[in-house]
Parts: structure tokens; C-alpha cells; sequence
């Protein structure tokens, strides 16, 4: 039990953590330094755990062997009025989050590849391998899912970012309303049985994938 968990716990945190941090990295290199003055810009989990999202909510899909691991890490303050260019510029901080899940996942792609060559038959390997490619799954799921055109995830904010402004004001405004909506998708989905979060993550995962699969031959 303790060795399964240990296969997703590790790239679970990188994932989140690896997100968060790059919307602070980006910010700070576009004019807002919230993130950077909060001490959020580390590797170190501590900052960035989130009760519910980091802790609660994957331990509860993990007992519940719902094949699934999902969470969140505690969002990175950013200034947006702080940007050097607030409605351009929120949209870059905000594809910075599934831009460094897609390059992480492909880090996971390189290290097992390295693993396969430098380290022998045995738990070791088997350990890391089962990390890799709980790494790749998880990476890809959390970068494509905070895709979804939902404020305040980051597909919603990049579609702030280039709608005219007339619609941008007017869609900033459903931000308040977001988490409702949000879960309003998820019981959908139970109970219509269409899931619209499983259709949109297939519908780019083969784009993902496929890039991350560039990087396995």
C-alpha cells in the first residue's frame, strides 16, 4: 500500500507544484512580484500545499481505487493589474501553468528513458518507471483540465486575455460564479452520463500525448 501510494504522490506534488510555480515565474518576469515576495517561487512543497486540493482530495481518490489521482496545489498570488500589460499579459502567466505540465510530463519521458539505460532489473526501476508514467498521466491531466474555459482556471483566463475587450469585461464578471459552474459540470456529467470534462480532456490529449510521445523514440 505504501509502495503504491509512493508511485503518485511524488510526481502528483511535482505536477502542481511545477504549475503554480511557473504562473509566479512568468508574472515576476512580466512585472508582478506577489508571487516572488510570498516565497511561492520554490520547489518546496510546504508553501504550496493546499488542505483539500494536496492532501483530502488525492488521498480520497486513491482509497476510493478510482484509477484516477487528482488535486490542486494553493493557487500563486498574482497581481494582474501589476502586469506590464494586464489583459495581454494574464493570458501568458495563465498558459504558463499547462505549458510547464507539458514540458514536465516530457521530463518524466527523459528520465525513464535514462532509468531504463543506467539503473538494473529490479524494485528500483520498477519503482521509478511506475512514476514516470503516473508523472506523464498526472502532468497532462491537470495541464489540459485547468484548460477548460472556466474562470479562474487558466483556459478561462486566456480566453479573457484575447476576447475584445466589451467581452472580456463582461466574461471577468462570471468569475465569481466560476467554482458554481465548475461543479454545476461535474454533477452534469454524473448525472446526464455526459461527461463534458472527461470529452474536453480527450479531445486534447492526443495533442498532448503526441508531443510527450515525440520525445519516447
Amino acid at each position: 500500500m505504501i509502495y503504491t501510494l509512493s508511485t503518485w504522490v511524488i510526481p502528483l506534488l511535482l505536477a502542481m507544484i511545477v504549475h503554480e510555480v511557473a504562473h509566479g515565474l512568468v508574472a515576476r518576469k512580466l512585472g508582478d512580484d506577489t508571487a516572488a515576495r510570498a516565497g511561492r517561487l520554490t520547489l518546496n512543497p510546504l508553501p504550496h500545499i493546499d488542505p483539500v486540493g494536496s492532501i483530502l482530495l488525492p488521498l480520497l481518490c486513491w482509497l476510493s481505487h478510482s484509477g484516477v489521482m487528482f488535486g490542486w496545489a494553493k493557487p500563486v498570488p498574482v497581481d494582474f493589474n501589476g502586469l506590464n500589460h494586464p489583459k495581454r499579459d494574464m493570458g501568458l502567466v495563465a498558459g504558463a501553468g499547462p505549458l510547464a505540465n507539458l514540458l514536465l510530463a516530457i521530463l518524466f519521458v527523459i528520465i525513464g528513458r535514462f532509468a531504463i539505460e543506467l539503473l538494473p532489473q529490479g524494485t528500483l526501476l520498477k519503482w521509478t518507471i511506475e512514476n514516470v508514467q503516473n508523472g506523464v498521466a498526472i502532468s497532462l491531466v491537470i495541464g489540459i483540465f485547468n484548460l477548460l474555459p472556466i474562470l479562474p482556471l487558466d483556459g478561462g483566463r486566456i480566453l479573457v486575455s484575447i476576447l475584445p475587450l466589451k467581452y472580456a469585461i463582461k466574461y471577468q464578471s462570471t468569475e465569481k460564479y466560476g467554482f458554481f459552474v465548475l461543479i454545476g459540470v461535474i454533477l452534469l456529467s454524473q448525472v446526464s452520463g455526459i461527461n463534458v470534462i472527461g470529452w474536453f480532456i480527450g479531445t486534447l490529449w492526443p495533442l498532448f500525448a503526441g508531443i510527450v510521445e515525440l520525445f519516447m523514440k
